[in-house]
């Protein structure tokens, strides 16, 4: 005699389509004790340009200062991404940044924005200090516990 499966396959279906849609990695679903997680794995293909000859000796920008992304998680000062989204380094696309390498924060100032299934976030100092390393690009994905900036 065949039992039936308690998860219906039509509902990880929809989670899966749902997953492609928001372009989120992973959902999870709970109704009594049923529990459903449907998680995907994106690899993304970084393409460098070739440098441009420089015109200027304008200096180009940096992000990371002394601080590259492996001792940027264990970093004490380190800002993780409280969640999977975009991260936007201005509040509007023709505005300056919130904060660049160098910029004294105070705990509790807005130093970016993770956007979420189009609700923004505002992403404060946990503590006032001096940022020292930013990790992210403007409109950059990042997935939960990466470090976006370190303040010192």
């Amino acid at each position: 005699m065949a039992t039936k499966s308690p998860i219906d396959p039509e509902l990880v279906r929809e989670l899966a389509q749902l997953l492609n849609e928001t372009d989120l990695t992973e959902i999870e679903v709970e109704k009594g004790d049923l529990r459903v997680r449907v998680a995907r794995t994106i690899t993304a293909t970084v393409q460098v340009p070739a440098a441009a000859p420089a015109l200027a000796a304008a200096p180009a920008p940096v992000l990371a200062a002394a601080v590259d992304a492996k001792s940027a998680a264990a970093h004490p000062g380190t800002v993780p991404s409280p969640m999977v989204g975009t991260a936007y380094r201005r509040p509007s696309p023709d505005a300056k940044p919130f904060v660049e390498i160098g910029s004294v924060v105070k705990a509790g100032e807005r130093v970016l924005l993770v956007e979420a299934m189009k609700t923004f976030n505002d992403i404060v100092a946990p503590r006032a200090g001096t940022v020292v390393a930013i990790m992210v690009e403007d409109g950059q994905p990042v997935e939960y516990g990466e470090p976006l900036l370190v303040i010192e």
